[in-house]
């Protein structure tokens, strides 16, 4: 029963591999608790108290908040399948509480290590060094176009539209949006293309970006390229491919980009998701507030 529900998510939802594993490992985490504590094996048998008792015990095992968030989120939509099907009669995941999130503000790289960042790569008019090329226009694609791991990783040569300056990404949910890029990438992009025809000979792989063996990208590879760089030249902690897809966003805003088509570039389903990224400008906006207004300047020195 479980198995139609992960095709449901794939094939209907369309969710992404890694997000149907996530369902799926919940799901089996939750099947295990069952059979070792109640000894019930049916998903029928589930009421309400056993979904608490497993809250309960997840909070008392220091799960993060967030975790316990998406364990009850997979359970929930189980059994909303189980219900839309006609194979479940009470759903015992209504109105069981979930833990509260701390707001964390998402962290960006300030624009001076930014400019150190790419300020260290070569010309790539005379790079000839395809590994320093490929992780130029990998860290460039992530900051100047917004994209998360996983788009990035699924970019295809086809999606990169050099006459238009535009690229096409498909995001959460297979969702295409088209994000557009200026000149210097167009320029990064084209000889990067060059290379690589150079370097590959016989290569016939639709992806964009490849590994030093002409292997299509895989997400451990991108985030050590990442956290490789940044930790070169930011003092953030945090150093994953999504930071640079922060500071992007932080970024436009700071520069005075409207909300609506940040998040059209960032291909966010909501307005709240974006709107996170405008406390990131909170201090810059303190600052003109005292400089401009009248009563935002301290008391004037005699």
């Amino acid at each position: 029963m479980h198995q139609q529900f992960l095709n449901h998510l794939t094939h209907q939802r369309r969710l992404s591999e890694h997000t149907v594993a996530a369902y799926a490992n919940d799901l089996k985490q939750f099947a295990a608790w069952c059979k070792e504590e109640y000894d019930l094996v049916s998903t029928g048998a589930v009421t309400r108290e056993h979904v608490k008792a497993w809250m309960a015990s997840l909070m008392n095992n220091k799960l993060a908040p967030s975790s316990i968030r998406r364990k009850l989120s997979s359970l929930k939509a189980f059994y909303a399948y189980q219900q839309s099907r006609g194979l479940q009669r009470e759903n015992p995941t209504l109105r069981i509480p979930t833990p509260k999130l701390s707001r964390r503000l998402p962290t960006s790289v300030a624009e001076k290590d930014i400019k150190r960042l790419f300020g260290g790569f070569p010309d790539p008019l005379t790079n000839t060094d395809f590994s320093l090329l490929r992780d130029h226009l990998l860290l460039a694609l992530l900051y100047q176009c917004g994209l998360r791991r996983a788009e990035l990783i699924g970019l295809n040569q086809l999606d990169a539209d050099l006459n238009h300056r535009r690229l096409s990404v498909a995001g959460k949910g297979k969702k295409q949006r088209l994000v557009p890029f200026g000149h210097k990438l167009s320029e990064l992009l084209e000889c990067y293309g060059l290379l690589r025809a150079s370097t590959f000979p016989e290569d016939e792989s639709p992806a964009l970006l490849l590994t030093d063996s002409g292997k299509r990208l895989y997400p451990k590879y991108v985030y050590n390229k990442v956290s490789e760089y940044l930790g070169a030249f930011s003092t953030e902690e945090k150093k994953s491919p999504h930071v640079l897809r922060h500071t992007f966003a932080t970024h436009l805003l700071g520069e005075g980009a409207d909300l609506n088509a940040v998040k059209e570039l960032l291909g966010h389903a909501n307005l709240a998701a974006t709107q996170l990224y405008t406390h990131n400008n909170i201090k810059r906006l303190q600052e003109v507030y005292r400089q401009a207004h009248p009563e935002g300047q301290g008391p004037k020195e005699e």
